[in-house]
């Protein structure tokens, strides 16, 4: 009799798979530039800054300077982002019960949007007076409001949510904060140009104060994500059945959702609206691991940093010097992704 092995190797397997795949990300988006050194020698010069190794990258302090405050924020900005956008949309897709939604979809970025564009509008002097940075502040309460405003503008009358409810609701959602944000626009047009790049998502501007503005937010929505993955598949069974097993789901479904629009609304204030990698990353670790969300959740944070840092290398140097915006990549990739699942959930419901 032949032994099988153990139904968790594989999901080892595949975590250790994405480890790999986010360092070989991260070592490339360092590597590749419009501009500085060789590829070649940046990792030699990691290399030599390591204790107790001597390498000569031939890498002079320009260079250095190029790779470190240039290449390598933005490398880590993308990875945060691209994870926190993925973990999201995998936690908002089990709380809600439906494959279909994203951050995008539900209209949280378009309120993160809206609060970020409120804030550019009232300190576009550039003061300085804030205890605490307003702009992913102002995102969140934005990004919540939106996905509330979504999931009760989505229910039925006795109070159930369907796909196609929940879908439409943050269309409708998504609309209105950006007819409020245009509203804004045409009235403090000295922004217009900061906004609307800051909409098209940007990475480009990414600096290490970036990386320190949202890690905090970023980690205390993933850990509390990751901790509620199992109990985002005893909520795959239904509301009542969930209860049953002592599952309080109003308190679950709160947890996840303010850490998911917490995450989401502080990377959307430093990144932009980049669209559907909250969508494409979780359906493909599907496709990979299988539906249980103790899996599916910590293979799309990893898969899903690695995804955004080679999706942000195209638009860096096929239209040099000048920059492809991050969000005109994704959704380039992601709008077809998108229809073939509607298709494919289409044929087979």
């Amino acid at each position: 009799m032949i032994a099988q092995a153990h139904p968790g190797t594989g999901h080892r397997w595949w975590i250790t798979a994405g480890v790999v795949a986010l360092g070989c990300a991260l070592l490339a988006g360092v590597m590749i530039g419009p501009a500085g050194p060789p590829a070649w020698r940046v990792p030699l010069e990691f290399m030599d800054r390591l204790p107790w190794v001597t390498l000569d990258s031939g890498l002079d302090a320009a260079d250095w300077a190029i790779v470190w405050h240039i290449r390598a924020p933005r490398v880590v900005l993308a990875a945060l982002v691209g994870a926190t956008l993925s973990l999201a949309g995998a936690s908002y897709q089990g709380v809600f019960r439906n494959p279909l939604v994203d951050p995008y979809l539900l209209g949280v970025a378009a309120g993160a949007g809206l609060g970020a564009t409120v804030v550019i509008t009232v300190n576009r002097a550039g003061s300085s007076s804030w205890w605490i940075d307003p702009l992913p502040l102002a995102a969140f309460i934005c990004g919540l409001a939106a996905v509330i405003l979504t999931y009760a503008v989505g229910s039925t009358v006795r109070g159930e949510r369907t796909a196609t409810t929940l879908v439409l609701a943050g269309v409708a959602v998504t609309s209105l904060a950006t007819a409020i944000q245009t509203f804004l626009l045409q009235r403090n047009s000295e922004v217009l140009r900061q906004v609307y790049s800051w909409i098209l998502g940007r990475l480009s501007t990414a600096t290490w104060a970036d990386v320190r503005l949202v890690l905090p937010y970023v980690i205390l929505s993933s850990v509390a994500l990751l901790l509620h993955r199992r109990l985002l598949d005893v909520l795959r069974v239904g509301d009542e059945e969930a209860s049953a097993l002592g599952v309080d789901v109003a308190r679950v479904r709160v947890v996840v959702v303010v850490a998911a629009t917490l995450g989401t609304a502080a990377v959307v204030a430093v990144s932009g609206l980049i669209g559907f990698v909250g969508i494409i990353v979780p359906h493909a670790a599907r496709l990979i691991v299988g539906t249980s969300y103790r899996i599916v959740l910590p293979v799309s944070f990893l898969f899903g940093a690695a995804f955004l840092i080679v999706a942000d290398i195209p638009g860096r140097i096929l239209d040099r010097p000048a920059e492809t915006p991050i969000g005109v990549v994704t959704a380039f990739l992601g709008a077809p992704f998108f229809l073939l699942v509607l298709r494919a959930r289409r044929a087979h419901g």
